[in-house]
């Protein structure tokens, strides 16, 4: 009969339906963590994940204490809801690479909720300036309260609320920069590789500057890799590790360290 087809059809796709809900279980659980979590708690707090992220931090963590911030926002990230900072295992890296270039003149792209720009300032020697651009103007009143209760003031941290291919351009003439000694991505993917190129074309990486791109693997910049390896211009590897905040899911952090003629 033809409606005993659909069941039986159904039961056909059953084991199908199982291997593929096992295979892509964590991509998933990230789906429900990342976009239907957040539909929800949008709708229930009228307020937004970036909102509902600080008045965590700020009712957990210690003014001044950036250990503390970061501490709160990995608590919160792991076990609350999902934000793709760097988090605590890719974050270990960065720090360890700041610490060993110990850079006085830092470019952030994409600040987000201000948990990278909190980690990249803490390992800066005394002296050191860095510039967070952040395009969206929500996140960046966010990222403006993490970074003053971290304790960071303009002096050390200058966030710019602009889309980086608007402010790359300007950084010599309006920002007074020289040369960029490390530079932090972390913004949208599809900008890594127009970015780079333009920070190529600015003149302002020098011989030694870092370039560090998170997310190379996951969800991906393809484009990016493709001209860092092509343009050899750069020696570089790439960091293996798991998407933050998640398991399972294969990414990767970009560490480039440029060749130039400066």
């Amino acid at each position: 009969l033809p409606w005993m087809v659909s069941p039986a059809v159904a039961l056909a796709f059953l084991p199908l339906l199982l291997t593929l809900l096992i295979k892509y279980r964590f991509f998933f659980m990230l789906f429900y963590r990342a976009v239907l979590v957040r539909i929800w708690k949008d709708l229930v707090s009228g307020l937004s994940r970036e909102q509902r992220a600080y008045q965590y931090v700020l009712t957990h963590a210690i003014p001044g204490d950036p250990d503390s911030i970061l501490d709160a926002f990995d608590i919160w990230c792991s076990k609350i809801e999902f934000i793709s900072n760097i988090g605590p295992k890719k974050g270990k890296i960065l720090d360890r690479l700041l610490l060993e270039h110990s850079p006085l003149t830092v470019l952030e792209l994409g600040a987000h909720c201000g948990y990278s720009t909190v980690r990249i300032a803490r390992a800066l020697p005394l002296g050191a300036r860095l510039y967070s651009i952040e395009m969206d103007q929500n996140n960046a009143a966010i990222a403006e309260k993490i970074i003053r209760l971290a304790g960071f003031d303009d002096n050390t941290v200058e966030l710019i609320v602009n889309p980086s291919d608007e402010v790359i351009p300007k950084l010599h003439s309006e920002y007074g920069l020289e040369r960029l000694d490390f530079v932090f991505m972390d913004h949208w993917k599809k900008c890594y590789a127009p970015d780079l190129q333009m920070l190529e074309g600015s003149g302002m990486l020098c011989k030694g500057s870092m370039i560090v791109a998170d997310n190379v693997l996951f969800p991906g910049a393809p484009r990016f890799l493709r001209h860092v390896r092509k343009s050899g211009l750069y020696d570089w590897k790439v960091h293996r590790a798991t998407l933050e905040y998640s398991k399972g899911i294969r990414d990767g952090m970009a560490e480039l360290v440029y060749k130039g003629h400066n």
